[in-house]
C-alpha cells in the first residue's frame, strides 16, 4: 500500500459547556490514501464532521483539540495559521452541508469563483475568468457565463451546491472532504451530484472523504467505510466486507433499520435509545447502553480494537462472526443499561 495521503493519530476534540469539558472526538485514528474514497457515516452528533474540521483548524477557538493530523510529511495540529490558510483550499478542500449558508449572499458568484482560483493558483483577469467558466462546465451547470453574473439566491439548492463543489475544485486539491453534500437535494440531484464528485475524483486523481448519515449513499461512492459512534471509531473495513459481513452490534445496527428490495418482507430493527451526550458517556463501550448483547465488562472497560478481516477494524469486546446479525435475536433488548 502506498503511504498514506492524510493521517490521523489519537486526534481529541473538547469544548467547553457551563464550566465543564465535553469530549466530542475521542482518540480517532484513520487514514485516506491518494486517490482513495472514504466514507464516514454514523447517527447525528457521532463526530463526523467535527473530526474533519478539527483536521483543518475550522473550530473556534474554545474548541481544545490534540493529537495529530499529518498531511503527508507536515503535521497540522498546533501550527500557525498560515500554514493552514495554505493547505485549505490548495491541499484539502471541504463542502459544507448547507451551500445556502456558505455563499457570500450580496456576492455574484463568478465574484467568489475568481476570488477562490486568485488565493488557491494566483489566477487574474481573462485567465480567472477563463477557468471560472471551465469549472461551471465541469459541474454541469448550464449557461456558465450568465451564472456568473447571478446571485446565490437566484439559483436553486442544486445549483448552489454544484458552485460550493466548482469553488471547492478551483484549487485542485489532493483531498476533498463532502460533508453530507447531498443534504435538502430531492432523489434526481442527488444521484447527479454524486455522479459529479465520483467522475471528478477519477479524472483528477484526488482523494474523497465522503460525510453520510445515508449508507446507501456510501454504499455505492466509496472504497472503505469508516462507522463513528459518540465521537469513537467503532469499525472500518472496506465497503463490501462491511456491508455484508459488519462485525460491530452498532454497524449491525444500522444496517438492520434499511429495507431491502429484494427477498420476503421482514420488520425493520430500531436502535432503542439516542447518542449520549458529549458530557456523560458511559465508562466503558459507548453503545453498551443500547447493545442488544452488551456483557458486564462492556458497561466498565473500553473494548480494544480487533482485527477481524483483510483491512478490518471492529473495536468490541464480542468476537462476532461474519454474516451473524445480534439484532436478529428475538430477545435483542438493551439489558446492558440496567
Amino acid at each position: 500500500m502506498s503511504a498514506p495521503l492524510v493521517a490521523l493519530r489519537g486526534l481529541t476534540v473538547d469544548f467547553e459547556n457551563g464550566g465543564r469539558m465535553s469530549r466530542a472526538v475521542d482518540g480517532v485514528d484513520l487514514e485516506i490514501a491518494p486517490g482513495e474514497a472514504l466514507g464516514i457515516v454514523g447517527e447525528s452528533g457521532s463526530g463526523k464532521s467535527v473530526t474533519w474540521l478539527a483536521a483543518l483548524g475550522l473550530l473556534p477557538a474554545k474548541a481544545r483539540v490534540a493529537g495529530s493530523v499529518r498531511l503527508e510529511k507536515q503535521e497540522l495540529i498546533g501550527v500557525p495559521a498560515r500554514v493552514l490558510e495554505d493547505v485549505r483550499g490548495k491541499r484539502i478542500a471541504m463542502i459544507f452541508q448547507d451551500p445556502s449558508s456558505c455563499l457570500n449572499p450580496v456576492h455574484r458568484i463568478g465574484w467568489q469563483l475568481v476570488e477562490a482560483l486568485r488565493l488557491h493558483r494566483g489566477l487574474h483577469g481573462k485567465a480567472a475568468e477563463a477557468e471560472a467558466l471551465r469549472l461551471l462546465d465541469q459541474v454541469g451547470i448550464a449557461d456558465a457565463r450568465r451564472r456568473l453574473q447571478d446571485y446565490p439566491h437566484l439559483l436553486s439548492g442544486g445549483l448552489n451546491q454544484r458552485v460550493m463543489i466548482a469553488m471547492a475544485l478551483a484549487g485542485q486539491p489532493d483531498l476533498l472532504v463532502a460533508d453530507e453534500p447531498t443534504t435538502a437535494l430531492d432523489a434526481t440531484i442527488q444521484a447527479q451530484i454524486l455522479a459529479l464528485l465520483g467522475s471528478t475524483r477519477r479524472d483528477t486523481g484526488m482523494a474523497l472523504i465522503l460525510i453520510s448519515h445515508d449508507l446507501g449513499v456510501v454504499a455505492e461512492n466509496v472504497d472503505r467505510v469508516a462507522v463513528m459512534y459518540a465521537g469513537r471509531l467503532v469499525e472500518e473495513a472496506p465497503g463490501t466486507d462491511l456491508f455484508g459481513a459488519a462485525r460491530h452490534p452498532y454497524t449491525q445496527g444500522l444496517l438492520a433499520a434499511l429495507p431491502s428490495l429484494i427477498g420476503p418482507r421482514r420488520r425493520l430493527a430500531a436502535i432503542p435509545g439516542t447518542v449520549p451526550d458529549p458530557w456523560n458517556v458511559p465508562a466503558g463501550c459507548r453503545f453498551a447502553p443500547r447493545c442488544p448483547v452488551a456483557e458486564m465488562r462492556c458497561t466498565n472497560v473500553p473494548p480494544p480494537a480487533r482485527s477481524v478481516g483483510f483491512r478490518h477494524v471492529a473495536t468490541c469486546h464480542r468476537q462476532v462472526e461474519a454474516g451473524y446479525s445480534v439484532w436478529s435475536l428475538p430477545q435483542a433488548l438493551p439489558q446492558a443499561a440496567e
